[in-house]
């Protein structure tokens, strides 16, 4: 028998069995010893399902919280619509790939339960339950908080039964010059089988009386809408009142919708749209290339298996019927909706007014002085690292250390991975300009970004045309990491200067998402870097690295190995405290780990942004874990991973917790060497862990709670972050 040392003065024989909530069955005895103080804690099966919380569901939570900020009055007008339209576009996305992959596992017969024992069947019930209700909330602020706000601010969507005459007269020219010649209407019989219809495209279901040239009879239609034309319209300024007055494709279209079956009655017209799975699939071991796999299952996403149709609220039961038969779905995956069926589509609103008053204020992103543009960057990053904070913090400098690169004669090579850039890139014309002019330059690109792999083709495509070396990582492995290397010669010698970050290198989510941005030439990360680019671009062994974590090889390990020193810490009576910054926890390794450290007295705190699967504060399993989510103007992107031990430890990372991160992805997480820098990220963690207005906390049942200041000065962490790095 093993005796083991649970606390100073308490022990465990593993000989008798121990009652408890938590305990595993026929699980390890205990044994009472004569001296000792305080009972022994429950043997806990950190494998539990009651322990972990659902992957979908998490995400599902995430998008509620998103939605919940349309009925913030603590933000502008115009971004409470904002919200409310970017939960309508990540909702799409979790239909399109969380919904399909447990509709397939259904459909081969793989339902295994996740860590939470749930089965994909009883997600997808849940799901449904949960999004029904989202939805009709969503289109009640939209009908009858957002609409009316914005009429308050002379900003019309006006619906077609409030269209003056001269509106009208207007709508039907629209209609003649702009829709009729572009839009096919297809009746439906025995010649004109059901179209397909291409993913999340608006559509109209018609009914028909009468009989047509042909002697046809009457029957059902459908007339898909252009994708070419814009689904919101502003009226001329000459025929309103003032303000700004739009109207939708939608209304127009259903406003003249007879006009497209001349001397036919059209009964019923209703607008439904639907959603399919558009997770791309390639079988790596029948791969020759890449490049033209992608091109080829690119055109199959829009085509994919339905997984949502949404149709108006007055469309009748026999046209409903119609569509799930068509799509395969059953009622509960139908979403009878009051209102346009793309909100998304409505993000262009904003760009369409001139109304700062109603949105964020305006603010320019600070460089620090050592950056400023008259200065040689790489004279910069020799006399100290820069550590940079975006939005904050401008992205300039990130894009001026490849534009100097391309054009310093000193310069010999560059070498970047790409993962998503933007359509419109300045990286990316960076590094074609520095390959025209001569520079060796190698650019991993991932095709495999979700959403993004046309635009990344087309990327690769036009790097290779201005003479880089374009490889596409390592199939099976998306190359995540976020890298860029620049070797130049100085002295005599080569000496190399490195870019690291937690975000793409896209200038439009610079502004838009929090991340850490990394310039260094140290030389221990420069040649951790250098090492892995030559795995990515030739082949061998996995190389020793002696500053970054690097997965899918040694990140999970070492940040095992950081957890269980901070353990070591904990039941040493030292301070210990584990800090994480994320925008998922999934992986059920780490779970476990972060389950470990707070059983041991180790402080845990988690700043987790979407999906979390851990449960904080559960008696004897997570007490001294806590888990907030911060949703607020800018996107939280940033990956920190803070170890107190004697000497604070910080990595900056691409990677989440999350076991497509940690096991099948290229990541790295790299070191904060520098005292000056490491205490600033634990001040802005801080900042984070003190917000009492955009900070919901996680409690030990799965559900979030809205912080608020009460009688307290409220703390926003990303207003105080503009404030301090801002100019």
């Amino acid at each position: 028998m093993a005796v083991t040392q649970r606390s100073q003065n308490c022990y465990i024989l593993k000989n008798e069995p121990i009652q408890s909530d938590f305990c595993v069955k026929d699980s390890a005895p205990a044994l009472h010893l004569v001296n000792q103080t305080e009972p022994p804690a429950p043997v806990v099966d950190l494998g539990k399902h009651e322990l972990y919380i659902n992957r979908e569901l998490s995400q599902l939570a995430f998008n509620l919280r998103v939605l919940d900020q349309a009925m913030d009055e603590a933000h502008p007008l115009l971004e409470r619509m904002k919200f409310l339209l970017i939960f309508s576009s990540n909702m799409d996305e979790f239909f399109e790939i969380r919904v399909a992959g447990l509709k397939k596992q259904i459909e081969f017969q793989r339902e295994n339960p996740g860590p939470d024992g749930m089965r994909p069947r009883d997600v997808l019930e849940e799901i449904s339950r949960q999004v029904h209700a989202a939805v009709q909330r969503q289109y009640d602020v939209f009908n009858n908080v957002l609409i009316p706000a914005l009429e308050k601010e002379n900003i019309r969507l006006l619906r077609r039964n409030h269209w003056t005459p001269e509106q009208a007269a207007w709508a039907r020219r629209y209609f003649r010059d702009e829709v009729l010649p572009v839009v096919s209407p297809i009746a439906l019989d025995p010649a004109h089988p059901f179209p397909r219809l291409v993913n999340k495209s608006l559509n109209f279901i018609l009914s028909l009386d009468g009989s047509d040239a042909f002697g046809r009879e009457g029957g059902f239609a459908i007339v898909p809408a252009p994708r070419s034309l814009p689904r919101i319209i502003r009226i001329p300024d000459r025929l309103t009142d003032g303000g700004d007055n739009f109207v939708f494709l939608s209304s127009i279209i259903h406003a003249h919708v007879d006009e497209l079956f001349p001397g036919m009655t059209v009964r019923e017209c209703h607008k439904f749209r639907v959603t399919r799975n558009a997770d791309l699939e390639m079988n790596a071991a029948e791969v020759e290339d890449i490049a033209l796999a992608l091109k080829g299952e690119l055109s199959s996403r829009r085509f994919g298996t339905a997984v949502k149709l949404e149709v108006s609220s007055e469309c009748p039961e026999d046209m409903c019927n119609i569509l799930l038969e068509q799509f395969n779905l059953n009622e509960s995956e139908m979403f009878r909706l009051d209102g346009p069926l793309n909100l998304h589509r409505l993000l262009k609103l904003g760009s369409m007014l001139n109304r700062p008053d109603l949105a964020y204020p305006e603010f320019s992103p600070g460089i620090p002085s050592a950056l400023s543009a008259e200065k040689n960057i790489f004279d910069s990053i020799r006399r100290e690292d820069q550590l940079l904070l975006h939005p904050f913090q401008s992205f300039t400098p990130v894009i001026d250390f490849l534009r100097s690169a391309a054009k310093d004669p000193d310069v010999l090579a560059i070498k970047q991975t790409l993962y998503r850039t933007g359509g419109k890139s300045e990286i990316v014309d960076a590094l074609a300009e520095a390959a025209r002019n001569g520079k060796e330059v190698t650019a991993v690109v991932e095709l495999r970004a979700r959403f993004d792999e046309e635009e990344n083709l087309q990327l690769a495509s036009r790097l290779q045309e201005a003479g880089a070396v374009v490889v596409y990582g390592v199939l099976g492995y998306k190359t995540h990491a976020k890298m860029s290397m620049v070797v130049r010669r100085e002295a005599g010698k080569l000496k190399r200067y490195v870019h690291l970050g937690t975000g793409n290198y896209h200038s439009g989510n610079a502004r838009a998402y929090t991340d850490y941005s990394l310039l260094t030439d140290d030389d221990d990360i420069c040649a951790d870097v250098h090492r892995v680019f030559q795995q990515l671009t030739g082949m061998g062994k996995a190389s020793k690295l002696h500053a970054l974590m690097h997965a899918p090889f040694t990140l999970q390990k070492n940040l095992l190995a950081l957890m269980d020193k901070e353990i070591a810490a904990a039941k040493a009576g030292k301070p210990a405290h584990i800090i994480i910054k994320i925008n998922g926890l999934t992986e059920p390794k780490m779970i476990r780990a972060l389950y470990r450290a707070s059983q041991a007295g180790v402080k845990v705190d988690l700043i987790v942004r979407s999906v979390c699967c851990l449960r904080p504060r559960l008696p004897g399993v997570s007490d001294n874990i806590r888990v907030i989510s911060i949703v607020g103007r800018f996107l939280e992107h940033t990956r920190v991973y803070y170890f107190q031990n004697s000497d604070p430890q910080i990595y900056c990372a691409s990677a989440d917790l999350m076991e497509r991160n940690l096991l099948h992805r290229v990541e790295v997480a790299f070191p904060i060497f520098h005292m000056k820098q490491i205490k600033r990220i634990r001040a802005e963690l801080d900042t984070y862990l003190n917000d009492n207005t955009q900070a919901w906390e996680l409690d030990a049942h799965g559900q979030y709670h809205r912080l608020t200041p009460k009688h307290r000065q409220p703390k926003t962490a990303q207003q105080q972050l503009l404030e301090k790095l801002s100019n």
